[in-house]
């Protein structure tokens, strides 16, 4: 009887010290991470990091249910957009991995100084750089529409969306680099924090905007874009007044706002590997979206529906890769390779489980899912190309997930050029050309290029478990 009583008695501290430790989470840590027991760490990071990603998957969500009430036309052109958004994406995601590589490390070694000047240095760089792709969006938006392959009268009703979109990259790039610097020394519940507001700031526009709701004028797909950069503009600002509110690991003083050119180049020789692996996958995903546009814009419309639904799983669990690459940083900076390692086997695991009890949910009812969206009955090649693609590529959901935090673990440790090489054979020698393989030759259809996803990301996984066990990443000097 006493040992029932003394079992009991441990469950709850147990579950008492997780209520403590989720409480902690989401309301900010002030911990040593290269200290406290790596379960504890992996958790008080991870927690706030997959609900900042999951309030971004509820913002793909919600943006693609409003707009798919405008129709198919409306969904492909937010479907063409988000091909090439994807670039701007794949930059400031890059330019995000070299500024926790570097943030990351320098709190790794208690130097919270130089970690703001790395601040500094990661966003002058992506304002620099957003510029340009502003101007291209202001300027040639219905021609890449056209590239694209859209129809001319979803380039005519739609072209606004892209110009916009493309127009303020700017607040979308800033605010992944901004993100990456609360996330990477540590303060990932600030990051929670401005993604939730941007994204629910966003879901509230949508309908207002789109639809043209109370004193709204009805702007259509056109005000999906206004919405979105609305609301990541002002939790830009949000970002910037944290920075210097100098509450947090990282305060940015008047003293180092000063552009230093040698540490701008170190930062972008780090980012240039990510920027280039994200690239390289974006540009797949584009090649794909040109193969899947070939086969009507009610296929394009399905592919997009069924996207968004996987990326909304999948970004949460990039929330867990995010907390593996912190760790490694930080315990490399404070020269703890072997602790940085087993960091990043522990929270691949987790996240195989995660993800592989998800998966059985899209695989068994994908209908259930993508009817979420459209009326079956009203629009069903559109219902049956979302339901082929939901559930072929949930099968890989177990093997995307160790790999993601293998390749941010890479990155994370400052090694961004492996992964390089890693998305050119996953990428370019196996998912591009079976993708049209599949489709052009074999007559595959959407159901081909699914396929090629599934063992393109397989492949990725593979090669980068190899890498990431023979260690070399350790020695990498940041």
């Amino acid at each position: 009887m006493s040992h029932k009583v003394t079992s009991t008695q441990a469950s709850l501290s147990s579950f008492r010290r997780f209520l403590q430790d989720l409480r902690e989470a989401v309301s900010g840590s002030e911990r040593d991470f290269t200290r406290i027991p790596l379960g504890r760490a992996i958790l008080l990071l991870s927690i706030p990091m997959v609900l900042e990603m999951i309030m971004e998957s509820v913002f793909a969500l919600a943006d693609i249910f409003f707009v798919s009430r405008l129709g198919a036309e409306a969904v492909a052109t937010v479907g063409i957009t988000e091909s090439v958004m994807t670039v701007i994406y794949a930059i400031g995601m890059g330019l995000s991995v070299g500024t926790t590589a570097l943030v990351s490390r320098r709190i790794g070694e208690n130097r919270p100084e130089q970690a703001a000047v790395a601040a500094v240095q990661a966003i002058f760089t992506g304002i620099v750089v957003s510029s340009l792709f502003a101007f291209t969006g202001i300027f040639f938006a219905k021609d890449l529409l056209r590239l694209m392959g859209a129809s001319e009268t979803t380039v005519e009703t739609g072209y606004m969306y892209p110009a916009i979109m493309l127009a303020g990259n700017g607040v979308i790039m800033l605010l992944f680099i901004i993100n990456a610097v609360f996330r990477s020394s540590g303060d990932a519940a600030i990051s929670m924090r401005v993604l939730w507001f941007a994204n629910i700031l966003n879901i509230i526009l949508d309908p207002l905007l789109i639809f043209g709701w109370g004193p709204f004028p009805e702007m259509g797909v056109k005000g999906a874009a206004v919405a979105t950069c609305t609301g990541r503009g002002l939790a830009v600002v949000y970002q910037v007044y944290l920075l210097g509110r100098g509450r947090y690991r990282v305060k940015i003083a008047a003293a180092q706002l000063v552009i230093r050119m040698k540490e701008v180049v170190k930062l972008v020789k780090l980012s240039l590997g990510a920027i280039g692996q994200n690239l390289i996958g974006t540009a797949s995903w584009i090649f794909l979206v040109w193969v899947i546009t070939s086969l009507g814009e009610e296929v394009v419309a399905g592919y997009t529906i069924a996207i968004r639904i996987v990326m909304f799983v999948l970004l949460p669990s990039w929330g867990m890769a995010n907390a593996s690459a912190t760790l490694v940083g930080q315990n490399l900076g404070a020269n703890r390779p072997e602790r940085a390692e087993r960091a990043a086997w522990l929270v691949g695991i987790g996240n195989m489980v995660l993800l592989g009890l998800i998966s059985v949910f899209f695989i068994v009812f994908p209908d259930t899912f993508i009817g979420f969206f459209i009326n079956g009955t009203d629009q069903p090649l559109v219902m049956q190309s979302g339901v082929t693609c939901l559930r072929v590529i949930s099968f890989g959901f177990v093997v995307y997930a160790m790999g993601m935090v293998m390749v941010n673990s890479i990155n994370g440790a400052g090694d961004t050029a492996t992964p390089v090489w890693i998305n050119v054979i996953a990428f370019w020698l196996m998912e591009i050309p079976l993708a049209y393989l599949f489709t052009r030759v074999f007559d595959l259809h959407l159901q081909g290029v699914c396929y090629a996803i599934l063992i393109g990301e397989s492949t990725l996984t593979l090669l980068s478990m190899i890498i990431f066990r023979r260690g070399k990443w350790k020695l990498k000097v940041v």
